[in-house]
């Protein structure tokens, strides 16, 4: 999708590997950290076909890893990046997961509505590997390609400000016209 906010999935795996030993935290939100308890219960790839409104046909491949949180405190510390890698073995000896696709985190609890978020920076911080997740946006390829939509010419154009055409009236000209005549009823 040429995301400017995307990483690679080999960039993500280099980050964990030129870390092993830090534990690998998550941070969703200002403030909002995933608990150290988390799992990672799967590893997705999706392959994505997409037609824009331009009529553009559109590919690209995304791998997303899912974050969960036991009810109960499992423990004190997360999983450290080493720990993450060896999952990302485990999957990666099932199916090949393409290095160039762009990366996404899926997370959710019963405050955060679930969503796929990017990671927007990864940093060594003391004993920590902190991967800020930002949320993604929706945009129109179309507009970005300064193009518009696929629209024929004269028809509305779904990506541009919408333009409020006034009714037309009928004029009547009162004085040509008698307004009671015998027999209409009106008198």
């Amino acid at each position: 999708m040429n995301n400017p906010n995307a990483m690679s999935w080999e960039a993500f795996k280099a980050e964990l590997t030129n870390y092993p030993h830090l534990s690998l935290q998550f941070q969703y939100a200002d403030g909002e950290w995933v608990k150290p308890s988390y799992h990672i219960t799967e590893i997705k790839l999706a392959p994505i076909t997409s037609v824009d409104c331009g009529g553009k046909v559109n590919t690209w491949t995304e791998v997303i890893v899912q974050l969960w949180e036991p009810e109960e405190k499992q423990q004190e510390r997360a999983m450290t990046a080493s720990k993450a890698m060896s999952i990302i073995d485990l999957v990666e000896k099932a199916i090949v997961l393409d290095p160039l696709a762009e990366l996404k985190v899926e997370f959710g609890n019963s405050r955060f509505d679930t969503r796929q978020m990017f990671p927007f920076s990864i940093a060594a911080e003391g004993e920590n590997l902190i991967v800020n997740l930002q949320a993604d946006s929706v945009q129109c390829k179309a507009l970005g390609r300064n193009q518009t939509c696929g629209t024929p010419n004269g028809e509305e154009v779904c990506c541009s400000p919408q333009v409020v055409e006034k009714p037309k009236i009928e004029l009547k000209n009162l004085v040509a016209e008698r307004c009671c005549t015998p027999g209409a009823g009106c008198c």
